[in-house]
């Protein structure tokens, strides 16, 4: 065989391999990248979540599975934030807005969880929803403070938390929709709160 021909061949075989491997480290093409490759997984097997026991902005605790029967809508923040978090809590008011006010609290309700529970405490968790409207009712502001607890929490939703060097944190932010059955639904952009809200009302 020719040294043209040889490389021609090998070149072929070197495409080929990258290709099926990309394939499969994309899932079918359908996942480009990791946070594409989680929200088709979800999709396709909805997660069930751990049960953990929060306390809201009140003082007052909870658990996660007092919310089955009602679809929930989730977010992650920190109180200090002042970029993303912020935005976070506007989306949140907006999603709420869009609800039929029926289904509020009834069928549909909405939780902010935050992963600095060492700083949220419920005077800072009550701050933050007071800025954004959040009755501690419908919407409630919390903490999660076992941190074992905190992390099998974030490892459900995906959520990765890097504290950075000024004292916050970086970590990836999204819209989640628990279903009625308590297990991971759905997961959209925070720039798609209306198309959020539309599917929440579609499910009521």
């Amino acid at each position: 065989m020719g040294l043209a021909k040889r490389s021609v061949l090998i070149s072929a075989l070197v495409i080929s391999l990258g290709t099926w491997v990309f394939w499969w480290g994309t899932d079918g093409f359908t996942a480009f990248t990791a946070e594409t490759a989680r929200r088709v997984e979800i999709l396709r097997s909805p997660r069930a979540l751990p049960d953990v026991t929060l306390e809201d902005q009140n003082g007052k605790n909870f658990h996660l599975k007092d919310y089955q029967g009602k679809l929930l809508a989730v977010d992650f923040i920190f109180t200090r934030c002042t970029t993303l978090c912020r935005s976070m809590g506007m989306i949140f008011k907006q999603i709420r807005d869009l609800i039929p006010e029926e289904s509020l609290g009834r069928d549909f309700a909405l939780l902010s969880i935050s992963f600095d529970p060492e700083h949220d405490d419920p005077a800072n968790l009550k701050k933050y929803g007071e800025a954004y409207g959040a009755d501690g009712n419908i919407w409630r502001i919390a903490r999660v403070q076992d941190k074992a607890e905190l992390q099998s929490l974030l490892d459900a939703f995906g959520i990765i938390v890097i504290p950075d060097q000024f004292g916050g944190f970086e970590h990836n932010t999204a819209l989640h929709l628990v279903g009625r059955d308590g297990r991971l639904r759905l997961i959209s952009d925070i720039d798609k709160a209306v198309p959020f809200a539309e599917q929440v009302v579609a499910l009521l």
